[in-house]
């Protein structure tokens, strides 16, 4: 089994596992330590807790419970890997903790809870605008609500909140050169992250790191239009700490590269000064 642990915050951390046991290896008791949530994304396994069994295929979820003993089987297929969720007890609280939803073991390949899985490995492989921390908020709380047949609480959005989110959003724009995490941005409002994540989305149509990500595309593009510095002294100046991050998440923006961009900005503002004789 190998593990990489791909983000840790304070109420949130996400890992990777990959393993590699063959059919008829002796499995052993482990020890769940805190609540967590695990998409299989590929092979299988079987999960034995509680007195019950389960049977794991890509698209299943296994939910851990602290405190709690397990043992996993591969009698079937060699291995699986999994985007694992650990959640400390401050945001499970948060969420609402109905011990019949994290007590399941395990649940099946479900709709509601896959597409989140899915855009949760999207979130890991950097493929997607969402944050993975707001991956996990998200796919905690919907779990919650499908497992436990009760919908959460839906956002009461009080003119005090719109301000806070504005606000937030103002922060946010004016520090998005910056690293910032969902917990910095909460702090700021003065709620806890997962109240923010949902009020901020219910007020602005978009999540904390969504927006942060949209700043920066958005400064990137003025610089890339009015500014002669290099592109990778642009990528690194507007908040991005990967070269290749940055060409990927502005082509998948603008449908071009950023140098490409800055090419049609400099030959359309040329264009445009031509038609008005300002050159």
């Amino acid at each position: 089994m190998t593990s990489t642990t791909l983000l840790q915050r304070p109420t949130v951390t996400v890992s990777d596992f990959r393993c590699s046991a063959v059919p008829g290896e002796k499995p052993f008791t482990e020890l769940h330590r805190c609540h967590s949530i695990s998409f299989v994304r590929k092979g299988s396994f079987g999960y034995h807790s509680r007195g019950r069994s389960h049977e794991l295929v890509a698209g299943s979820f296994l939910i851990g419970t602290p405190d709690t003993e397990f043992i996993c089987t591969h009698d079937h297929v060699c291995g699986d890997e999994c985007l694992s969720f650990f959640f400390e007890q401050e945001l499970v609280d948060m969420i609402g903790d109905r011990a019949e939803a994290w007590q399941v073991g395990a649940t099946p390949p479900l709709a509601e809870l896959m597409v989140l899985g899915e855009l949760a490995q999207a979130a890991a492989d950097g493929q997607s605008d969402i944050g993975l921390d707001e991956a996990g908020h998200l796919l905690a709380s919907r779990l919650v609500e499908v497992v436990s047949g009760k919908s959460g609480k839906r956002t009461s959005v009080t003119a005090r909140d719109r301000r806070r989110a504005v606000e937030a959003a103002l922060w946010i724009d004016e520090n998005s050169h910056r690293e910032i995490e969902l917990e910095d941005v909460a702090r700021q409002a003065g709620i806890s992250p997962f109240h923010f994540l949902r009020l901020f989305s219910a007020v602005l149509g978009v999540t904390p790191h969504q927006y942060l990500l949209r700043s920066r595309l958005r400064h990137a593009a003025r610089y890339l239009a009015d500014d002669d510095k290099a592109v990778t002294d642009i990528a690194y100046d507007v908040g991005f700490n990967d070269l290749s991050n940055f060409v990927r998440t502005f082509h998948r923006a603008a449908g071009v590269s950023p140098l490409k961009f800055r090419q049609a900005s400099r030959g359309m503002r040329k264009i445009f000064q031509e038609r008005l004789g300002l050159n």
